[in-house]
């Protein structure tokens, strides 16, 4: 919460009825420094809940009860944001959108998360990272493997480079046309009659008196 800024009449901040700064003009900045050192100490007690905010001594209890090790050479905001999100991101730990949420709460974008690329050393698992952030970052990314990576599960950093391209446009004219050609011809079937001739003969036997 922030302290409301004091606002006293014309007639008594000091400066509007004469020419120097005067009474009660300074007693009116006491009274807010005084007030602002009020409410720090109010607030401190509140702090003391927040790892962001508390003392360093509160905030190595709170990382020992959520199991956080400081790694040599962290810095202490670092160290801060892990044991903040450490009850989080122990939770997160077991799917690959939870693993990634992991690393962007630190601040550490991953490009790609890669399973079973590989149908002989299927539990290999590739992470692809920025260049900046493989420098800037390595110790950070090994502890975090070792305290939320999978059991049995071995991880390797594919380390991408990314690179700018600019490209420019302009305007073109062009003219398009499309022909098409096509040969058509009918053919003509005559059929010519002529005459068939044949005979025809019956004959009819009989035995007996039998018509």
């Amino acid at each position: 919460m922030k302290l409301p800024k004091i606002n006293i009449p014309w007639w008594q901040d000091g400066s509007t009825i004469s020419e120097a700064l005067r009474e009660p003009h300074y007693l009116t900045q006491g009274v807010y420094a005084f007030m602002q050192k009020v409410q720090q100490w109010l607030q401190w007690p509140l702090e003391q809940f927040d790892p962001l905010t508390c003392t360093e001594s509160l905030l190595n209890m709170m990382a020992w009860d959520r199991d956080i090790q400081r790694f040599d050479g962290e810095p202490l905001a670092l160290y801060r944001k892990r044991v903040k999100f450490a009850a989080i991101n122990a939770k997160d730990s077991g799917s690959v959108a939870g693993f990634k949420a992991i690393f962007e709460r630190l601040d550490i974008g991953i490009v790609a998360f890669k399973e079973r690329e590989n149908p002989d050393q299927w539990d290999v698992i590739t992470i692809e990272v920025r260049d900046s952030a493989m420098s800037q970052n390595s110790r950070l990314m090994q502890t975090l493997i070792e305290q939320y990576g999978r059991t049995c599960r071995r991880y390797r950093f594919e380390v991408s480079y990314p690179v700018i391209v600019n490209l420019h446009h302009g305007e073109f004219s062009h003219s398009h046309a499309l022909y098409r050609a096509r040969d058509e011809y009918t053919q003509k079937t005559a059929v010519n009659p002529s005459q068939v001739n044949h005979s025809q003969d019956i004959f009819v036997a009989s035995i007996g008196n039998n018509p």
